[in-house]
């Protein structure tokens, strides 16, 4: 949908969720052991805001699925 025909926007949830993503792996692909509290803290803030855009991406979608849900997942 496009923000043009009055439904939501999904490009910036999307974006930012993509963004969560990289960083996350960045960190981890150039982080060394032992992991300090302070990193901990920030993959810990950044796979919360992950799941919360996931969260916010799938109602998006729900809204032009039939019933306005999205579907449970299998797993």
């Amino acid at each position: 949908m496009s923000e043009n025909a009055g439904g939501p926007a999904l490009d910036p949830t999307l974006s930012e969720w993509l963004k969560a993503r990289a960083e996350t792996e960045a960190h981890l692909t150039g982080r060394p052991t032992p992991i300090d509290v302070a990193w901990a803290q920030r993959l810990a803030d950044l796979l919360t805001t992950e799941r919360s855009w996931q969260d916010q991406y799938t109602d998006l979608i729900a809204l032009g699925s039939s019933g306005g849900k999205f579907p449970s997942s299998n797993r």
